[in-house]
C-alpha cells in the first residue's frame, strides 16, 4: 500500500512540471514569455558577454520564447521529424529574440513540441510577439528605478485592451523584474493562464534597469 501511495504522489508531482519527450502537437495553449533585456544583462548576459547586452543595443522587452503549455505542466524536448532551423532562420530572429543562440534553444526545447516546422514556429513566434503591445513607458526610463511588480502588470493591461489580470503574470529574479508571461490560444487570442503559470511576483521594490 505504501508503494502505491508513493507512485500516486510522484505522478501528481510530475503533472505540474516539465514533461520531456511528449508527443509533438499535443498541448492546450501557448505562453508568450517576454524578458526585460537590461535586467537579464545585469543578471547573466554581461558575464556571458552576450551581444544582446552591447552598449546602445536598444533591446527592451525581447521574446524569451513561445512555449506550448498544458493546463498543468508543459512539454519539452519533444521527438520530431521536422528539420532543425538553419543558421539563417535563427539569425533572422535576432531582432526580437536578442541572439540566434536563444532562437535555436527555444526551437530545441519548445518549438519541437508544437508540431510545426521550424520556419512556421518562428513565424508564429514573431506573430505572437507582434500581437502584444509592449508599454512604451519603460523605454523612456533613463535611470534605474524600483517599483512594484503590479505596476508592470498594470502597464501591460492598459496597453492591451481585452487583456485581463488572469491572462498575464510578471515574474522576478534576483530582486529584479524578469519577465511578462502572456497566455495565448493556438490562434494567438488572449486566454486565461493555468494555475502553474499565474504566479505573480509579489515584490513591491523590484529593480528595473533602463535601456542600454
Amino acid at each position: 500500500m505504501r508503494a502505491w501511495f508513493l507512485t500516486v504522489f510522484l505522478v501528481l508531482c510530475a503533472a505540474g512540471a516539465a514533461a520531456k519527450g511528449e508527443k509533438a502537437g499535443e498541448f492546450d495553449y501557448y505562453v508568450l514569455s517576454l524578458s526585460w533585456s537590461p535586467n537579464w544583462c545585469l543578471r547573466e548576459g554581461d558575464s556571458k558577454q552576450s551581444s544582446q547586452c552591447a552598449p546602445a543595443s536598444g533591446y527592451g522587452w525581447i521574446m524569451h520564447g513561445l512555449w506550448p503549455q498544458y493546463h498543468r505542466g508543459w512539454p519539452s524536448y519533444c521527438p520530431t521529424a521536422k528539420a532543425p532551423p538553419s543558421r539563417s532562420m535563427t539569425q533572422d530572429m535576432v531582432d526580437v529574440m536578442g541572439t540566434s543562440g536563444l532562437a535555436w534553444h527555444q526551437w530545441k526545447k519548445h518549438g519541437t513540441c508544437t508540431g510545426l516546422s521550424a520556419a512556421d514556429y518562428f513565424a508564429l513566434s514573431r506573430a505572437a510577439y507582434g500581437s502584444v503591445v509592449r508599454p512604451a513607458v519603460f523605454r523612456q526610463l533613463d535611470t534605474p528605478v524600483t517599483l512594484p511588480a503590479t505596476v508592470v502588470e498594470a502597464a501591460f493591461l492598459q496597453a492591451n485592451p481585452g487583456m485581463d489580470a488572469n491572462m498575464i503574470t510578471i515574474t522576478c529574479a534576483a530582486s529584479q523584474i524578469a519577465e511578462a508571461r502572456i497566455c495565448l490560444s493556438r490562434e494567438l487570442d488572449l486566454v486565461p493562464c493555468g494555475r502553474d503559470v499565474i504566479r505573480d511576483c509579489a515584490l513591491d521594490d523590484a529593480a528595473f534597469a533602463p535601456l542600454r
